[in-house]
């Protein structure tokens, strides 16, 4: 992965999947809703990112459980809270797959929105888990019972429940929700404004039904996710880009989001070890200039 900006291309061969997409936008996004989740500096702890999101201008942070506990949870908040970022996000909860263990991911999932609303986001991440079998289908009832568990609690939290479906290839790893359309299934078996959907567009831009189900989800959009999707894959967990390195259209299913009434936070997450590895800085820099070009 490169770290400078790629040079402009052809509209001709911009659509290729090692072409980033570059020319001017019709409606480019508002800084103002760019946000750092943080994943996209995986070495950077909480204080780290919030102090890099400070010199960037960044005022958005979506915020990582392992990278809080390491902080220490009131620590996180004041760090968070006296460098004026607001916290887009908490991921993540859910897992819910793992029947000898459902109390304690019940119990694990209580203190998930615990932590959410002690550093002051309202929305917390459900990544749902892989199935323990071969019985996708009792898997994702399972799901769904895991979420009916969880839902009046953090109901009574003042939290919302963001389900981020995955993309198939990883259903084994990490989720057996892997379309738009089963993730608004369960949620609408909830209120509104309980229990929703996180959009990111490296799971579900393949879906030929993509378009129809961002408008079913109007209403239960609680976060987006901006990235690129890197083939040849080494990882398929650690396969993400930078927006316009990838065949994403990302500001196309960005702009369907918002006409679906979503308006809230951007976020850049990006699992990648060469990223990772890069000045997070200088991540920084290109993640402002990738957003304002192709999110």
């Amino acid at each position: 992965m490169t770290l400078t900006s790629p040079p402009n291309v052809c509209a001709a061969c911009s659509p290729s999947p090692g072409c980033p997409k570059v020319g001017p936008s019709p409606s480019p996004p508002d800084l103002s809703r760019l946000s750092l989740n943080q994943k996209t500096t995986n070495n950077w702890g909480v204080r780290e990112a919030a102090e890099g999101c400070v010199r960037a201008g960044i005022e958005y942070i979506g915020l990582w459980r392992d990278k809080v506990s390491e902080t220490g949870l009131s620590e996180s908040a004041r760090v968070v809270r006296d460098a004026g970022l607001r916290v887009s996000s908490l991921c993540r909860g859910g897992m819910f797959t793992a029947a000898a263990e459902r109390r304690a991911r019940l119990e694990d999932n209580r203190r998930a929105v615990e932590e959410a609303a002690a550093l002051g986001t309202d929305v917390l991440v459900l990544v749902c888990g892989p199935p323990p079998g071969k019985d996708l289908e009792a898997a994702r009832v399972m799901v769904e019972e895991g979420i009916n568990d969880l839902a009046p609690y953090a109901a009574e939290a003042g939290l919302r429940l963001a389900i981020e479906p995955f993309h198939p290839v990883l259903m084994q790893e990490r989720s057996v929700i892997v379309t738009l359309s089963q993730a608004l299934d369960i949620a609408e078996r909830f209120e509104p404004d309980r229990v929703g959907v996180v959009v990111d567009v490296y799971h579900v831009y393949w879906d030929p039904d993509l378009y129809p189900q961002i408008e079913r989800a109007s209403g239960r959009i609680f976060g987006f996710h901006a990235n690129d999707w890197l083939a040849p894959k080494p990882d398929l967990l650690l396969s993400r880009t930078m927006m316009g390195e990838g065949p994403i259209e990302i500001r196309r299913i960005r702009e369907a989001v918002d006409a679906a009434g979503y308006a809230g936070p951007i976020e850049v997450e990006i699992l990648n070890q060469d990223l990772w590895n890069s000045p997070g800085d200088e991540v920084l820099a290109l993640t402002k200039e990738r957003y304002l070009r192709h999110a």
